[in-house]
């Protein structure tokens, strides 16, 4: 039997959870939960109040009791597993080890028995990520663009820079698939910035004193010709719990297009941590080959950061007129409950809808009748115990993502109403759940649509006295 699934192995963890929660323990049988990888963990163990840090003690005493866990997962080749372990007052425990599915993203940070989001249709991307551009006919390049300017400035800060051949420079649009504006062209015929790495001599030194001249005559850390590409939706990759929740939405007065990433965003430089690319598919008030600020910490969505790389480029990337995302919401996307935008569904209905996300409710249990019908909702989250009839849900025939407490779950199993038009689904919990029960409501799903289950491993042992103790 692999190690994983030897109570010995779980024993020092299952101790020093079960000390933490002693006190649940004196009339009644306790439940602790986590998840554990062969490289890190999430425990409600030793929990600080937010903003502070996990003390050193709790630190250590995790990292020992975790360790013999982590060595079997290593051993086993598994990446990570979910477990929930009722312990009894006299120490008699009964551990449930959940697997891992190729069907399952995970839900890696939950303390909680949530097996993660279930990808029912295989290699599909959430709505977003399959959004293109919409043309812009009547785009054209700004005024400030200059691509002589350009490229004798640079002539000027970069006089023994190597630039790019033109050779070089189709073989890039051959790679890249799209024609490079005029500036781009200017900016590597002045300096190519070598090739992404030192050449065939190993001269490290001079490579990135190469990179860095051309950073100082440029103003941003510029990528080398053969660096440049498309930053695409398949460059911003998002988990579809998060990514089904998104929107993409481009008012009518916005210079860049709200979109995850465009065949027609040309990456070439960066600040360190954010991308810079050349837009060739502006957004209705935007200029063809603006420069645009894609955040690393954003999934969806860029800034403009100049009108043209001339100007940028002149000004040393010192933008003075950088215009933002802006947070949409209503009435593409809706967020009900107790502290958010509405409590009521009905508040949220609208020809755009596509994403309502029903969080925490102490009113009366909701009704979706008013939305059922509406043509563009593809997304429903609903926190366990808010709907009034789970089988209104069949209402809202164009849906590709939902996510759904166990109970919910079960009504539509049970009535053979689960939306078969599904790409991806989530059993929420709140955490009181008995992690059986949602993995056979997962399970259920999964194979309803012929997908690989999750596995599970029941294992009984006991802790021990000792593991009892506040020592």
């Amino acid at each position: 039997m692999p190690a994983i699934h030897d109570f010995a192995t779980w024993e020092p963890l299952l101790s020093l959870l079960g000390a933490e929660h002693a006190d649940q323990l004196v009339a009644d049988t306790s439940r602790v939960a986590g998840s554990i990888s062969s490289t890190g963990w999430s425990l409600s163990y030793g929990l600080p109040p937010r903003g502070q840090s996990i003390a050193p003690h709790d630190q250590q005493a995790i990292t020992r009791a975790a360790a013999p866990v982590q060595r079997a997962l290593a051993e086993a080749d598994i990446r990570e597993v979910l477990f929930a372990a009722d312990v009894s007052p006299s120490g008699q425990t009964v551990l449930h080890v959940f697997g891992t599915s190729p069907a399952v993203e995970s839900a890696w940070g939950s303390r909680s028995p949530s097996p993660g989001t279930l990808v029912l249709v295989d290699g599909v991307v959430a709505e977003p990520w399959r959004r293109l551009p919409e043309p812009v006919p009547g785009a054209v390049v700004a005024p400030s663009s200059d691509p002589a300017l350009l490229e004798r400035t640079l002539r000027e800060r970069l006089p023994d820079a190597v630039g790019a051949t033109e050779e070089e420079i189709a073989a890039a649009e051959e790679r890249l698939g799209v024609t490079l504006t005029d500036e781009l062209k200017a900016l590597y015929r002045v300096t190519r910035v070598g090739p992404a790495g030192p050449d065939a001599s190993g001269d490290w030194e001079a490579y990135f004193a190469e990179v860095q001249t051309a950073e100082s005559a440029v103003g941003c850390e510029l990528f080398s010709l053969d660096g440049l590409f498309v930053a695409d939706a398949s460059r911003r990759p998002c988990p579809w719990q998060y990514a089904a929740t998104e929107a993409v939405v481009t008012p009518s007065d916005a210079a860049v297009q709200g979109l995850v990433g465009s065949p027609g965003w040309i990456a070439f430089g960066s600040n360190g941590g954010d991308t810079f690319a050349v837009d060739l598919t502006p957004g209705p008030r935007g200029h063809l080959g603006q420069v645009i600020l894609i955040d690393h910490e954003q999934s969806i969505g860029a800034e403009l950061y100049g009108e043209s790389l001339t100007e940028l480029v002149l000004n040393l990337f010192e933008s003075s007129d950088r215009a933002g995302r802006q947070e949409q919401r209503l009435p593409v996307t809706a967020w009900v409950g107790d502290g958010h935008d509405l409590v009521d569904v009905a508040s949220a209905a609208h020809p755009d809808l596509e994403v309502v996300q029903i969080f925490r409710w102490s009113g009366t249990p909701l009704s979706l009748a008013p939305i059922a019908g509406l043509p563009r909702v593809r997304t429903l989250t609903a926190h366990p115990g808010t709907l009034a009839d789970p089988l209104e849900i069949t209402g809202l025939t164009g849906l590709e993502y939902l996510a759904l407490g166990p109970d919910e779950w079960r009504v539509l199993l049970d009535a053979g109403a689960v939306p078969r038009g599904l790409s991806a689904a989530c059993v929420a919990v709140r955490g009181d759940e008995h992690p059986l029960g949602v993995l056979d409501v997962a399970n259920d799903l999964l194979a309803l649509w012929d997908r690989p289950l999750i596995a599970h491993t029941t294992v009984t042992g006991h802790i021990g006295d000792s593991g009892l103790s506040d020592s």
